[in-house]
């Protein structure tokens, strides 16, 4: 990926995140305008989902999208689509109930699973000849193996491109594009740059929220020394996508100790994977993953625990057994039953370490891509481009769609507003990088390098970022 195309989506995704920054407070009740609701004079038969995903008032448009219409029109009832997403548990069923108003609308059957070695299981079936109708991917680079290797269907053929030029920034579809086609709609968006903590303990134990990474350490010592447990919540295991969370750490803090060009140079591999400003990262990011007491369960739960499960002893009967868990917005949905975001757990801004370098914000998204060609499987892929497409999913917060005509007062909701606030204050904002690298490095080495860094207590850096780097692809 070019440099130039970095920072064109860098740009995109923090237009449409700080666009939140506008919307309504919570407590605001209005009532968003249906723009592309269809007419009462609509009729179509009555399906049930697959899935138990809940009911939203909202209606599947059918509007500029060709296949969509016609779905509107009962054309493809009794169809099916299969969709294939990372999105398990409390995700499952925001993306489910996003799905919903098209089942109801259409009388298209979707079935859609949910799994954790997402890109092991999904590279297997399209090696295989297996591949679900649609798929969603959280790496470009990814997208951009599977297009060249020819198992994506060309969207450009036969998608309404003026609408979506008009509901997308031009970096998203670019993003999206290999070579001369188009193969990838950017649904999701997410900011990562936040740490959650318990709002109501850290009070009564007159803790406050860091603003510098000097104040984020002494914080982390001072509840060492009040006998509070670990000052954090950290896990990375997740199937065959165990790792991420420590990329996540590096791409924010060398963010936050190094000029953004670095950053930029550094995806494009236009400066080694293991520069001594990355080693310098990483000898920040050892700070708080391998000092002794400061991770709840140490090196061994890190790389043990699924990540889905990190912040849970935060919440335990007896008081918090680790205070601070950095994490985007979407974890609530994994915390134990009777929790609730913004009120047993909030976050704050991840904070600036050099000053010089400001306060950046990283962030990340997820398109879906189409692997088999056929008109219901169209039509849901224009239902997956329209702000009604993400609307069940927003209502139910910790979800920003890249699609800019989505309404603002949709926003209105925890954490979304909150978000947008951290988002409105930031000098930079970059998308994350192992996602946009080449996926053999992204989603290859860079992850499993995370594992064995861990496993030997951040003792070899060096020679992990040298391998790392060994792995680049040549050309």
């Amino acid at each position: 990926m070019s440099k130039r195309t970095i920072l064109a989506l860098a740009l995109a995704l923090a237009m449409v995140l700080g666009a939140c920054a506008d919307t309504p407070a919570a407590e605001d009740t209005t009532t968003p305008q249906e723009t592309t609701a269809p007419s009462e004079e609509t009729t179509v038969p009555e399906t049930s989902a697959t899935s138990e995903a809940p009911s939203t008032t909202a209606a599947a448009p059918g509007g500029p999208y060709e296949h969509l219409a016609r779905a509107m029109a009962g054309e493809f009832t009794g169809t099916t689509v299969e969709v294939l997403a990372q999105w398990v548990d409390g995700e499952a069923e925001n993306f489910e109930a996003a799905l919903q108003p098209f089942v109801d609308a259409t009388g298209i059957d979707v079935n859609y699973e949910g799994i954790t070695d997402y890109e092991t299981v999904l590279s297997t079936r399209v090696d295989g000849g297996n591949a679900p109708d649609i798929a969603q991917l959280a790496q470009p680079g990814l997208m951009r193996t599977f297009a060249a290797e020819g198992h994506l269907v060309d969207l450009s053929e036969w998608f309404n491109m003026e609408q979506l030029q008009n509901d997308y920034i031009e970096s998203f579809i670019d993003l999206g594009s290999y070579e001369d086609g188009l193969y990838g709609i950017f649904y999701k968006g997410d900011l990562k740059s936040i740490v959650w903590y318990p709002v109501q303990a850290f009070e009564e134990a007159g803790y406050e929220v860091p603003t510098t990474w000097d104040e984020l350490i002494a914080l982390s010592d001072q509840i060492i020394a009040d006998g509070n447990g670990a000052p954090w919540c950290i896990s990375m295991e997740h199937g065959d996508a165990t790792g991420w969370v420590a990329t996540d750490w590096i791409e924010d803090i060398l963010l936050r100790t190094a000029p953004v060009e670095i950053y930029d140079q550094w995806i494009a591999h236009e400066i080694p994977f293991d520069h001594p400003e990355v080693l310098e990262a990483a000898e920040y990011m050892s700070q708080i993953w391998f000092t002794d007491g400061y991770v709840y369960g140490g090196t061994a739960a890190i790389n043990s625990t699924f990540v889905g499960d990190t912040q849970t002893p935060m919440f335990a009967e007896d008081g918090p057994q680790c205070w601070m868990h950095k994490q985007a917005a979407w974890i609530p949905e994994f915390w134990p039953e009777g929790t609730a975001a913004g009120v047993d757990s909030s976050f704050f801004y991840f904070p600036p370490i050099e000053e010089e370098f400001g306060s950046p914000v990283l962030g990340a998204g997820d398109q879906m891509v189409m692997f088999e060609d056929r008109p219901e499987v169209r039509a849901l892929m224009e239902y997956l481009a329209t702000p009604e497409g993400a609307r069940g999913w927003i209502e139910a917060g910790g979800f920003v769609s890249p699609n800019q005509s989505v309404p603002l007062d949709w926003y209105s909701a925890y954490p979304n507003n909150e978000l947008a606030a951290i988002l409105a204050e930031a000098d930079v904002f970059r998308f994350d990088a192992s996602d946009t690298m080449p996926a053999e490095v992204g989603s290859g080495t860079f992850w499993n390098g995370m594992i064995e860094w861990v496993s030997a207590n951040g003792e070899n850096t060096d020679e992990i970022f040298g391998q790392i780097e060994a792995s680049w692809p040549a050309g």
